[in-house]
């Protein structure tokens, strides 16, 4: 793979669904989306130690090249940074005997306002190295750097742009601390959090959307995961893999593919398109199987969400279990059977 490959690794629990690691290529992929909106901003990634990080590495090697205005990387003080080495890794040895081997430590911060180098190109590796190495660029924090401290919110506050892959299981905590400080954001997640009570709403609105890489994607995972029989690999250096199926970007962030309109070649079928048992809309299985001539409710795969346009459909909500929220109307099933979560959508568009 090309690029550094230190890690994304910030540890919230012992639970090891939380340590996902974001790989370099991940993120340049889709940040090359992006890279007008990140001009003369503050950059915040609250989730990333700075000598692990791929989301911090990505941000210092390509700062000029971004023209940013700073950078910002805090980082958990229970990482798992010692677990997973690479011969490639930015590592500064004296920083990690000093505080980074230790259980109960302060978290710590990244503050990069200039980057050596030529204006418009990457930073060099070396570059990045020599600047790590500098006395007082990664300071400690007074707490242990959770995002959700008083401490690292003033550093949100600070911010533009938040860019991160936090903990799955806080994924919906980070998202309301950014909304509440009107925040824009790129981050990764899981597909299910787009039904989340706290989340959902601003999908109908049309005030979040999800990027461009929605679907399978790669992480790294720490030394002492446990093999699976799915979606795990172990590659020539040791290094442990996971993937999941249902990953995706979630951003604020204005892009061109939300204006594309979704290219309908069905017509309603009542047997394709069979009637829900319990509310009046019907059930379409596939996004490829949306009707071009029908006009009231229909309960699509939640993978429609990579195509919405809303100039052409309406998302009136969900059905999840009925009872998650204000917007989950009801638990669908067509003829007696219990069906994956659907979301809720009507044509606008003649």
């Amino acid at each position: 793979m090309s690029g550094n490959s230190i890690l994304n690794s910030a540890k919230y629990s012992n639970n090891n669904t939380d340590e996902w690691y974001t790989t370099y290529e991940t993120i340049k992929e889709e940040i090359s989306h992006y890279t007008k909106a990140f001009y003369g901003k503050t950059v915040l990634c609250n989730c990333d130690d700075p000598f692990e990080s791929n989301f911090c590495y990505y941000f210092m090697k390509n700062f000029n090249k971004l023209q940013l205005k700073k950078l910002i990387c805090t980082s958990y003080s229970g990482s798992k940074i010692d677990q997973i080495k690479n011969n490639n890794q930015i590592t500064l040895d004296m920083y990690y005997n000093d505080i980074a081997h230790h259980e109960d430590i302060q978290g710590s911060v990244l503050v990069i306002t200039k980057m050596p180098g030529t204006f418009g190109e990457e930073v060099d590796d070396e570059i990045i190295r020599k600047t790590l190495s500098k006395k007082d660029t990664v300071k400690r924090l007074k707490g242990n750097g959770d995002f959700r401290t008083d401490e690292c919110i003033e550093y949100l506050k600070q911010c533009d742009i938040c860019c991160t892959n936090p903990p799955f299981s806080l994924f919906a905590e980070l998202f309301s601390l950014i909304v509440k400080y009107n925040k824009q954001f790129l981050l990764i997640g899981n597909q299910n959090a787009i039904t989340y009570k706290e989340i959902f709403p601003y999908i109908k609105e049309n005030k979040v959307w999800v990027g461009y890489r929605f679907g399978d994607m790669a992480f790294r995972v720490p030394a002492d995961s446990q093999p699976r029989k799915t979606r795990f690999w172990i590659d020539e250096s040791g290094q442990k893999w996971r993937s999941l199926g249902n990953a995706m970007w979630l951003t604020n962030i204005d892009i061109e593919r939300r204006y594309h309109k979704l290219e309908l070649t069905k017509h309603y079928n009542p047997e394709l398109h069979p009637k829900f048992d319990n509310f009046d809309g019907i059930n379409v299985k596939r996004v490829a199987d949306i009707p071009m001539d029908y006009y009231g409710i229909m309960g699509v795969p939640i993978t429609y969400i990579k195509y919405h346009n809303g100039s052409q459909f309406e998302i009136i909500g969900e059905a999840n279990h009925g009872s998650d929220n204000e917007f989950d109307l009801f638990k669908p099933k067509v003829n007696g059977k219990e069906l994956f979560k659907r979301i809720l959508i009507r044509r606008k568009d003649n």
